[in-house]
């Protein structure tokens, strides 16, 4: 018979002080993520600039004030727009100054310009230091954040494997270990290069120290607390509430390098949280280490099958019919409600207004999001929860180009709106992909997910990148690409109100819209097993 984990520990009971210390101090250890996981909002944004003007041009002040050429006469509020990648030829400034001419003299539309060759000037009152990432070199701000998302595409890949061979719990610290020291090290980037490549190893940690601690809470939590954690504990408790707190950070540190350092140093407190951190009972008992276990649930579990102990792999996600069209779908939600929710979030400081204030607003309209999608998966189906979620958020995308421009406070409001619903989908995703796997494969499985998302995460920048051509395109695409895969996600199996499934052969048929009644345990594990290996594939 199949060894059942929840019904076998409910003599813990819920929420009594072991469990709420575990919840308190998981969720504690997701807030760094959320503290700098989207710090490049800031650590790599484009404030206002021009050419800069050395002294040696021996300008007088008025040619030095009409060094820079007028792109447009006036803005929204009123002040001319001038150039911040071009200048007029010094040479022939220096000429017109040394013949006593003032630029009222001379007609500038003949003058000929020229690159920024001396750099540029900033305007210093939202940052105090940034990157060069401007003009000729723009395409290095959207690619900063695609190459940090290439390495949580990496630890993606290799922790779930990782996570599941040798254990939730030092893979986690490893993760944020690691972490911490390249964070650390970012500070002392000599140039553009080498603050990619450590941004690169430091998005492995993030994502991996991430996707571990959730799994783990999924798995040391009984039901109704592992609801509250995988939805608005995991993220109101900790993901949003350092979200949050990043623009308060960042307008108080307005040098690059004292940001990056203020959002290094909270994470050295996750250290002591070593010794009251449990691993996962789940793990071990599919590991076979049933005293270990036994030790945990104080002898509560039953020594595991041999099934249980069977080793399984990233490959496995595709290896029966099934579980493939399982994996592709979801990897397709994950990597759609990826491009949503990082797009909107990255977006902040192009909207109209005080960037460290929309970026505040991007993280508070998580909070109620969070709130919702606990309500939604602690009572409701997940699969119209999640779908709802999808085509809502899209849909409010989907009307920001019908805006006029002038009404900039609607356009935001939709916008997060949208980042709204993204969130809701985003969060109840997590928590269903959990449920859908069993336990010798719910680690690989989440991280193949997010691997996938970073597909996503990665192109996400480039989708805000497409304003240069056309301010509303972003929006088209990505509301158009969110309702469709909320459609795509109403094929998923449900799993509300069932059991983790332990086993492979306990996990629900795809697709589930064509199931008339939920997929049962039998707890006849070799029965289930022979049913799904007979599966085409």
């Amino acid at each position: 018979m199949d060894f059942e984990y929840d019904k076998s520990t409910e003599f813990l009971g819920e929420w009594e002080p072991y469990e709420l210390r575990v919840f308190v101090l998981l969720a504690l250890a997701i807030v760094p993520n959320g503290f700098s996981g989207l710090s490049m909002v800031f650590l790599a944004d484009t404030p206002a600039h021009r050419c800069h003007i050395p002294a040696e041009a021996n300008l007088s002040a008025a040619w030095m004030n009409s060094s820079v050429p007028v792109e447009a006469e006036r803005t929204l509020d009123g002040a001319p727009v001038l150039s911040q990648c071009a200048r007029y030829k010094l040479d022939s400034l220096r000429e017109f100054s040394e013949r006593g001419l003032e630029p009222g003299d001379v007609n500038m539309s003949s003058v000929e310009t020229e690159m920024c060759l001396d750099g540029w000037e900033y305007d210093t009152s939202v940052y105090a230091s940034t990157w060069d990432l401007v003009c000729d070199d723009s395409w290095k701000n959207p690619f900063t954040s695609s190459i940090h998302f290439c390495g949580v595409l990496a630890g993606s890949f290799v922790s779930g494997q990782v996570s599941d061979r040798f254990g939730r719990k030092i893979v986690m610290f490893a993760a944020i270990a690691i972490t911490n020291v390249f964070s650390f090290l970012q500070i002392f980037s000599t140039s553009w290069p080498v603050f990619c490549g450590l941004y690169f190893v430091v998005g492995m940690g993030r994502i991996s120290a991430y996707v571990t601690t959730f799994v783990l809470g999924m798995e040391v939590l009984s039901p109704n607390v592992r609801t509250a954690f995988s939805t608005a504990g995991r993220v109101v408790c900790s993901f949003a509430a350092g979200y949050m707190l990043m623009p308060v950070a960042a307008y108080f540190l307005r040098d690059w390098k004292s940001l990056l350092l203020g959002l290094t140093l909270p994470s050295l407190s996750l250290v002591p949280l070593w010794w009251y951190i449990p691993e996962s009972p789940r793990w071990l008992l599919s590991k076979g280490r049933v005293e270990e276990a036994e030790r945990l649930i104080k002898n509560a579990a039953a020594p595991p099958s041999e099934e249980t102990k069977t080793s399984y792999n990233i490959c496995d996600l595709l290896r029966w019919s099934s579980l493939r069209w399982l994996s592709l779908t979801l990897w397709i939600i994950w990597n759609s409600a990826t491009i949503g929710y990082f797009a909107l979030s990255l977006n902040t400081s192009n909207l109209h207004g005080d960037p460290y204030f929309n970026c505040f607003l991007s993280a508070l309209v998580e909070v109620p999001a969070y709130i919702l999608s606990w309500v939604m998966f602690r009572w409701l189906p997940r699969r119209p929860c999640l779908a709802s979620s999808l085509m809502l958020g899209g849909f409010f995308l989907l009307l920001i180009p019908f805006i006029p421009l002038h009404l900039t406070a609607v356009t935001i409001a939709l916008e997060m709106l949208g980042k709204f619903g993204a969130t809701i989908a985003f969060t109840i995703v997590y928590a269903y992909t959990a449920e859908l796997y069993p336990t010798v494969l719910r680690n690989t499985a989440v991280a193949a997910c997010s691997m996938a998302a970073r597909v996503g995460s990665i192109v996400a920048p480039y989708f805000i990148y497409l304003r240069s051509f056309w301010t509303f395109l972003p929006y088209l695409l990505m509301g158009a690409l969110i309702v469709l895969t909320g459609t795509l996600s109403l094929l998923l199996p449900e799993s509300h109100k069932l059991p983790l499934p332990e086993t492979v052969g306990q996990m629900q048929k795809f697709p589930g819209c064509c199931v008339k009644k939920p997929y049962e345990l039998t707890g006849d594990k070799d029965e289930e097993e022979t049913t799904e290996v007979k599966s085409p594939i």
